[in-house]
């Protein structure tokens, strides 16, 4: 069940409740814009006063957001498409290469288009990569995908990780800062 309140300075404030939604979370999103959500038996007027409450950090979250956007504009579902049938040819191909060289062995690998992380490995050996791993260089690029094949032996970021990450990609630390840089929120 969603209501949309209109505030002047935010614009719409959508307000969601869902069932095992178990917290009220404010998110600021520059795709989805901003979000309430909240249990089922939460009453809206709870979720809008959290709104109000932290209306000062949504407008201060907002312009940080699209000051970082004039570097990295939002693709048109026709640019995403294109970049995704060219990471679909390109990154499986460099994830064999590379697992191959180091002697890694996974099951399955997927191309996605997720804000939040660049690749994750489950513990059945499936890989996912984000598709925008095309829009970073190519050092970059084999940075996170030698990180996901390190998960393949540690599922963790404990120090025998970082061990085994800093020997296939010495000065991994300074790469995952610069990977930082490419964020997408």
């Amino acid at each position: 069940m969603e209501k949309v309140y209109l505030d002047s300075e935010v614009g719409e404030v959508i307000l969601r409740k869902g069932r095992g939604w178990k917290r009220i979370t404010l998110r600021v999103s520059p795709r989805t814009g901003v979000t309430v959500s909240m249990p089922w038996f939460v009453p809206y007027k709870t979720g809008l006063e959290l709104f109000f409450k932290k209306k000062d950090w949504v407008l201060e979250t907002i312009d940080r957001q699209r000051n970082k956007m004039v570097d990295r504009p939002i693709l048109s579902p026709e640019e995403i498409e294109a970049m995704r049938k060219e990471a679909k040819r390109i990154l499986p191909a460099r994830l064999a290469e590379l697992a191959k060289k180091y002697s890694f062995e996974y099951n399955q690998v997927r191309i996605k288009n997720n804000v939040s992380n660049w690749g994750s490995c489950s513990r059945k050996g499936n890989i996912n990569l984000n598709l925008n791993l095309m829009r970073v260089p190519d050092d970059l690029r084999d940075y996170v995908i030698l990180h996901e094949l390190c998960h393949l032996r540690y599922p963790n970021h404990g120090s025998d990780f970082h061990a085994l990450l800093e020997s296939l990609c010495p000065g991994h630390r300074a790469k995952e800062k610069e990977l930082r840089k490419y964020r997408l929120f």
